[in-house]
């Protein structure tokens, strides 16, 4: 039965039947089509609908990533550059300390006048990042931030309470609402009292 399903009759020049049968792929292909004329014109257009709302969807997707991505182009796209501009102030700021340290110059009308010319240079540079959004963070006398400090050492101090930031190694600076780097630091902590330091040291002797 189901082969004669699968046949077709046809008639040769001879006036001579001739059984052709269906391969699988064409019964499928009819069946498709069958299903898809018997589909309504409302679901039709409701099918097209869908595929051109998803199609309009992705499309505003694309959008959106691409606006985004030129903005943060256009907003940080020096982010490098700043990075790599910032070793001229730490070079300016190791220049000044030579001097200042060198014995011959000390006390001289030629350092002074000198270091009165890098303090000058240092804030035109700094005026010149600050107008491209770029800023030093403030540092000393601050509590320890992890997202804007790095500390690089512990000092005793029993005047300040403890992980404030008493010493600034090298300044760090953001970027709009980045950090370009982040600031060297020294923090305070608590001395530790000599007696109590001896009696810790007896007590480990005792206990070996």
């Amino acid at each position: 039965m189901e082969k004669e399903q699968n046949q077709e009759t046809e008639i040769n020049e001879n006036n001579e039947p001739v059984i052709n049968e269906k391969t699988d792929n064409q019964k499928n292909d009819t069946e498709n089509k069958k299903e898809f004329s018997e589909k309504s014109e409302e679901e039709k257009i409701l099918d097209l609908e869908d595929k051109l709302a998803r199609t309009f969807a992705e499309m505003e997707n694309q959008r959106r990533r691409y606006e985004k991505e030129k903005e943060e182009a256009f907003e940080y796209g020096g982010f490098a550059f700043a990075k790599e501009a910032l070793n001229l102030i730490d070079n300016l700021e190791r220049s000044k300390k030579i001097l200042e340290n060198d014995e011959s110059l000390k006390d001289s009308d030629a350092l002074k006048k000198t270091l009165e010319h890098f303090d000058i240079i240092n804030k035109d540079l700094i005026s010149i990042f600050s107008k491209n959004n770029i800023k030093p963070i403030e540092s000393l006398n601050k509590k320890l931030d992890p997202n804007l400090h790095q500390a690089m050492m512990e000092i005793e101090d029993d005047q300040k309470e403890p992980g404030t930031i008493i010493q600034e190694i090298q300044k760090g600076f953001t970027i709009k609402d980045r950090l370009l780097r982040p600031s060297l630091v020294g923090v305070s902590k608590k001395s530790v009292n000599k007696d109590t330091k001896n009696e810790e040291n007896n007590e480990n002797l005792e206990n070996k």
